[in-house]
């Protein structure tokens, strides 16, 4: 399975960041000096992605001008000298990089909008990302890793993390059979279990490998839970006639569609950041003492 194409869905209205996501995408908010999108986008480069194609709504206007070159930008940063300003926003996308914007009209769901991309994937296998799952990896980047087992066991893959059993209610819950080391066979899936009802706590987290397939399935598959169009409903559609496995990811996932997910990456990816990390850590050690 060659991957060339990954589907980014941002056309959600951000509410829990109201109001600084009145007039700015939530996917353009910082992580020290990148935006959330950016760092999804990253990963996908990493792994071999050359187009992206983000699913938007009327709102996110900010996310095109942002991968967009802005000439009048560049120009002044050349005429001040500013060479490394200069270079930063001029390779926020390599050259070889392309992207594709398509509008999801309302907001029916993770799988509405990854059909709404349909015309641009054609009949390929393609990745999706959800920035809001930001994905630190010491080593191979998620996605990386996730295209290579594709690749050599030619099977649609999807992220997984081991969550506490009374988080499951909060995601798609997989029944695992133990493949190899990290990847697992998906004998069933189910959206936002109760409890009881959980086959296992390893739960689908924001990165997914899928087959040509699941279009055609998403084009039949009815609203479920929350009223919406499902992916993990589709998938579990797609058990029925292709293996699908799951990888527990190496590395730390930040939710940053919560407030408390999004300050908990701003603050360690500042501690890893190559120009703040030593007085960032010092500010932190001293930090207590001084807050009432």
């Amino acid at each position: 399975m060659q991957i060339r194409k990954a589907i980014f869905p941002v056309a959600g209205m951000g509410t829990r960041f109201l109001p600084a996501t009145k007039a700015s995408p939530k996917e353009m908010l910082p992580v020290v000096d990148k935006p959330i999108i950016q760092y999804a986008v990253e990963e996908a480069i990493s792994a071999g992605i050359t187009e992206l194609i983000f699913v938007t709504s009327i709102s996110k206007r900010a996310i095109e001008d942002h991968f967009d070159s802005n000439y009048e930008l560049e120009d002044r940063l050349e005429k001040a000298g500013k060479n490394d300003f200069l270079d930063m926003v001029r390779n926020i996308l390599p050259s070889h990089v392309s992207c594709a914007y398509v509008r999801q009209p309302e907001a029916l769901g993770l799988g509405h909008a990854v059909l709404c991309a349909k015309p641009l994937v054609g009949d390929e296998p393609f990745a999706v990302l959800l920035a809001d799952d930001m994905i630190y990896s010491p080593k191979e980047s998620c996605l990386s890793s996730m295209v290579n087992i594709a690749s050599r066991l030619h099977s649609s893959v999807i992220a997984v993390e081991d969550v506490a059993r009374n988080e499951v209610s909060k995601y798609g819950v997989i029944d695992p059979q133990p493949l190899e080391e990290r990847v697992q066979r998906i004998n069933g899936m189910v959206e936002k279990p109760a409890i009881e009802d959980a086959p296992s706590t390893l739960a689908a987290v924001g990165r997914y490998v899928l087959s040509p397939r699941i279009m055609t399935i998403l084009e039949d598959t009815q609203p479920g839970a929350g009223g919406e169009i499902q992916l993990t409903d589709a998938i579990s559609t797609l058990l029925d006639e292709q293996r699908v496995l799951a990888y527990q990811f190496e590395g730390k996932r930040y939710d940053c569609g919560s407030k408390l997910g999004y300050l908990k990456a701003t603050v360690e990816y500042g501690l890893r950041h190559v120009e703040l990390a030593g007085d960032f850590k010092d500010y932190l050690i001293n930090l207590d003492a001084k807050i009432d």
